[in-house]
């Protein structure tokens, strides 16, 4: 297959392209290499993946329309995994711009080219801050999600949206990803797990916010990108006699689809740091703030449509997962413990 991975230099992105290349894919990858966090992890990414023959980069923004257009004209893509976009709940805040143009042009851009390029079956990126200020857990795709906390959120709802409209306009398949705090190597430096080794290694106290009270529904990259390949031929059919009273309203009268990916496990922030302090060897200082804007209390996957659909399900346990992490990390940074 040939497979346009948009965001390819990214944390997810560069992990699924990893795993298609080994299994002999034809990969268009595409990144526009902000400055969001340090180009060097994304350069170094980038790497690894243009020592396989059948990797194909180019740096291109997708608000960039006809720098998009020229990828799809060129390559020809027969599936498409738009990873790329702003991320960030905190961001968001303060640098709202940016979300609009990549997270909301940026996929419209995408959109544009799978419809004048026709593809087989367009996946993508949402996250699960769509569930916002829901209280029922786990989170299930049955749920409503119009009560967004954060604009990354909302661009993410929006997207899920317009990917439905061009589904039932032009007839392209699409399937949306709610992802469930993604981590493991290689991962983004902005990201708690991230940020709290560094801090504990270099004797920095670490910022726990709403006092700790907080429980993540933590998933290991490695179940991720294997839950995005499986995917990837699980083409949406559309249901003519679509009814949201008595129907999936994952599913629609459209080819669509909407899954959560996560671990289906929830961890409380302090069992989380006590397992990377158990890694490290470290007692970390601790700095107890309040609630961030735009956090939730709690994140929480309901999997059961996954597993039914691809026989599949994240399963790599909080302690499995931060011990590779941290022993990734220690090589990477060349750090001797």
């Amino acid at each position: 297959m040939k497979i346009l991975i948009t965001g390819a230099a990214g944390f997810i992105g560069f992990h699924l392209a990893k795993l298609l290349l080994v299994k002999n894919h034809d990969i268009v990858g595409i990144d526009n290499l902000n400055n969001y966090y340090q180009p060097s992890l994304k350069e170094d990414r980038l790497a690894i993946l243009k020592a396989h023959h059948n990797f194909v980069f180019d740096k291109v923004d997708l608000k960039d329309k006809p720098s998009v257009d020229r990828i799809f004209a060129t390559h020809r893509p027969d599936y498409v995994i738009n990873l790329a976009a702003q991320a960030g709940v905190r961001y968001s805040i303060t640098h709202p711009e940016a979300y609009v143009d990549s997270n909301l042009i940026g996929f419209m851009n995408i959109l544009e080219g799978c419809r004048h390029y026709p593809v087989k079956h367009l996946l993508y990126a949402s996250s699960s801050s769509v569930y916002g200020g829901n209280k029922v857990v786990p989170f299930s795709t049955q749920h409503n999600v119009d009560h967004p906390v954060s604009l990354y959120a909302a661009t993410k709802k929006a997207n899920e949206l317009m990917a439905h409209t061009y589904s039932h306009l032009f007839n392209i398949p699409t399937t949306g990803l709610r992802f469930f705090t993604v981590y493991g190597p290689y991962g983004r430096p902005d990201m708690a797990y991230f940020s709290f080794v560094r801090d504990i290694l270099a004797g920095t106290p670490i910022k726990v916010f709403n006092h700790g009270q907080m429980k993540r529904d933590f998933t290991y990259v490695d179940d991720i990108v294997e839950s995005i390949a499986q995917l990837i031929t699980k083409v949406p059919a559309a249901n003519p006699h679509w009814d949201e009273r008595v129907d999936d309203l994952s599913s629609s009268f459209a080819p669509y689809k909407i899954y959560n990916i996560g671990n289906n496990n929830p961890v409380d922030l302090m069992r989380f740091i006590t397992i990377l302090e158990d890694q490290l060897g470290i007692t970390a200082e601790k700095i107890y703030m309040d609630m961030q804007p735009g956090d939730v209390l709690v994140t929480y996957a309901d999997v059961s449509d996954l597993e039914k659909d691809i026989g599949f399900k994240p399963n790599t346990s909080i302690e499995e997962g931060l011990a590779k992490f941290v022993k990734w990390y220690k090589k990477y940074y060349k750090i001797d413990q």
